[in-house]
């Protein structure tokens, strides 16, 4: 989850609303790469979950970072996050005490590995010394959601009554998932259009390729990407896979029209989190908001909005990809490698656009459904999600080859598919595999993944 914008310039009007998407338009020479990963952090001793308090808590943790010269972000008094003060980097903490780091836009695909690598030294360091291990999947394997405990974030009070309200998996996705996402740039509005309805179309074979969340309570729950099925239903006002995108017309006034229409959850005044949840940020654009009545947003408060939507694929200032399970060091590192080789490459992703412009509406959505139950082994219609997924993997290796980007020793960027191609050879997710161990030498036992999954 984003750490909270404190922009008070004042919206004029709609086309404020616009012009806030519209700026992240920039020149192909100056897009970026920003990788997010989230991780559950655990109690090595007996692999439950940590507490925000205490001398070996969350709060112990994010104290113990500072020494890298992380900045303290603080709520109410009480350490919540951190920030870099030299690059747009940060880390926070999701519901159930998550540690997402929120890397800096960098250039080339080494650089935010190497973001990744050293991060994770860090809080394995911190961690080590604290008794704190963290695990790399899409969903907690055992832990039930009444043990975990609810970090101190004045916005996630009200998510969460507001999420008992809406869907039956809200609190599951808030305290008991974790996920891995890029953030990319575009040039123009057409640029955006073609790489908002790819990066739609795809979502679901990525999730497939990262299916990485099978179990339960300790136990197999029927899915590769529990992760991924809890979104089905979580809030269907602000998730899934956005039809609209597809339309002729799509625009940037389009996506703020729908972005105006998901209900609000919070608004933020004097360190303060106001519940407003359900009502509407087109009331508050017309000074008609229950409880503000006479006040006008801030673009502070819109940018906060646009964070507390969940479809598939979003934009803000920037594009993000959402639909992949977290998992180990070089499952991180391929998530935004397999996009900037689909995205960055115009002749790529026209062939992309090319691969996907002629499924239908319904096509999308049995994929969106069906992929968290089978994954790499879904069908439908005519298309063979391996198939695909094989496709997508080897137009992304001919992207990332074209960016010639090496590492200093002669490596380019392609060395970050490695792990999706080895998934692609066995046939077999990680999700697969663990399934697998479940069933043979771990012998009907979890404990095993905290070994074998921790980073």
């Amino acid at each position: 989850m984003s750490i909270l914008v404190a922009d008070e310039d004042p919206i004029a009007g709609y086309d404020d609303l616009v012009t806030y998407i519209e700026s992240g338009a920039k020149p192909a020479s100056e897009w970026k790469i920003g990788t997010e990963h989230e991780k559950f952090p655990f109690r090595v001793k007996d692999r439950s979950p940590i507490p925000y308090d205490g001398p070996d808590g969350i709060r112990a943790m994010l104290e113990g970072m500072t020494r890298y010269g992380w900045d303290p972000v603080m709520e109410g008094g009480k350490i919540i996050g951190l920030s870099d003060p030299d690059s747009w980097a940060n880390v926070s903490l999701e519901p159930g005490g998550q540690f997402e780091l929120s890397g800096a836009p960098l250039d080339a695909l080494h650089q935010t590995c190497s973001e990744v690598h050293q991060h994770l030294a860090q809080v394995k360091e911190v961690g080590g010394e604290l008794g704190i291990g963290f695990l790399g999947t899409g969903f907690t394997p055992d832990w039930k959601r009444a043990d975990i405990p609810v970090m101190p974030k004045g916005r996630y009070g009200i998510m969460t009554e507001y999420m008992k309200k809406v869907g039956s998996y809200g609190l599951d996705m808030m305290y008991r998932s974790c996920t891995v996402q890029v953030n990319l740039d575009w040039k123009s509005e057409s640029d955006m259009v073609k790489k908002f309805r790819v990066g739609l179309a795809l979502q679901p074979i990525v999730t497939a390729l990262f299916a990485n969340s099978p179990f339960t309570e300790g136990k197999p729950n029927g899915f590769r990407s529990f992760r991924s099925q809890i979104w089905t239903d979580t809030d269907k006002a602000r998730t899934g896979m956005l039809p609209f995108v597809f339309e002729d017309g799509f625009s940037y006034e389009r996506y703020v029209d729908y972005a105006l229409d998901v209900p609000m959850y919070f608004v933020y005044r004097d360190g303060t989190y106001h519940d407003v949840t359900g009502k509407s940020f087109r009331d508050f654009m017309a000074g008609k908001l229950e409880g503000f009545e006479g006040e006008r947003p801030n673009i502070g408060d819109w940018s906060n909005h646009l964070t507390t939507i969940f479809p598939e694929v979003r934009i803000k200032k920037f594009m993000e990809m959402r639909g992949a399970d977290s998992g180990p060091w070089n499952s991180i590192c391929a998530l935004p490698a397999i996009w900037v080789g689909l995205l960055y490459d115009a002749g790529v992703l026209d062939a992309a656009w090319d691969m996907v412009k002629n499924w239908t509406p319904d096509t999308r959505e049995e994929l969106r459904w069906e992929v968290p139950k089978t994954a790499l082994d879904t069908r439908v219609d005519n298309i063979k999600v391996m198939d695909i997924a094989r496709e997508m993997v080897d137009m992304s290796r001919s992207g990332l080859k074209a960016r010639g980007l090496t590492d200093g020793v002669g490596a380019d960027e392609t060395i970050f598919l490695s792990t999706l191609e080895d998934i692609l050879d066995k046939g077999k997710t990680r999700a697969d595999e663990q399934l697998e161990a479940y069933n043979s030498r771990w012998d009907g036992a979890i404990t095993p993944i905290y070994d074998e999954y921790a980073f």
